[in-house]
């Protein structure tokens, strides 16, 4: 993405919400004990040699919170299906019926709860990285600029705008955290 000096707030700003919304991506795959089809998200399966996604094969559903259903359109390929949960290690045991591949969520004891947390922590840790990368991007551009004869004072003007976000930015990632952590602890 390049940068230009007259638009780099919102430049900042896009760059800044890609890594907000990778963490939001992150955070809905770590489950919380109860059903969520985001768990299943970027499930691949071997659909005729192609890995395709589960939702492209299947009908995925969670009928309760504690039960996740997968009907697939083809009944051939409840095995696939099944060995793609298996082979992602997502630490879930389906179960085929011979029409339905059903996924029960067991409940997570208080070690799980904590490991999940830290598993968070970490994924809000990699968002703030993005954070930082996406400020360090835009006060070099800043500096180049300035450099090469960009009004000083407007300069500083800029890596102001460009600070004020990351710190919009980092409560927003601090705030999707602390719901995560409440949702997880929350038995």
């Amino acid at each position: 993405m390049d940068i230009e000096i007259d638009n780099i707030s919102s430049s900042a700003k896009a760059l800044m919400q890609k890594a907000v919304d990778h963490l939001q991506v992150e955070l809905a795959k770590i489950r919380a004990g109860k059903a969520n089809i985001g768990m299943l998200s970027g499930l691949k399966v071997d659909y005729y040699g192609t890995p395709t996604d589960l939702t492209q094969v299947a009908n995925v559903s969670t009928p309760d919170s504690k039960t996740i259903s997968i009907q697939p359109w083809e009944k051939k390929l409840l095995g696939d299906i099944e060995q793609a949960i298996f082979a992602a290690n997502l630490g879930l045991t389906p179960m085929n019926d011979g029409e339905f591949v059903r996924i029960t969520i067991p409940p997570l004891t208080e070690e799980r709860r904590k490991d999940l947390v830290k598993q968070a922590r970490s994924a809000v840790e990699d968002s703030k990285v993005g954070l930082r990368n996406a400020r360090q991007k835009c006060m070099d551009v800043i500096k180049k600029e300035v450099k090469d004869g960009y009004p000083e004072d407007a300069g500083k003007r800029k890596e102001a705008e460009i600070e004020s976000l990351v710190k919009e930015f980092t409560v927003a990632v601090e705030d999707i955290f602390t719901a995560k952590e409440k949702d997880i602890l929350t038995v």
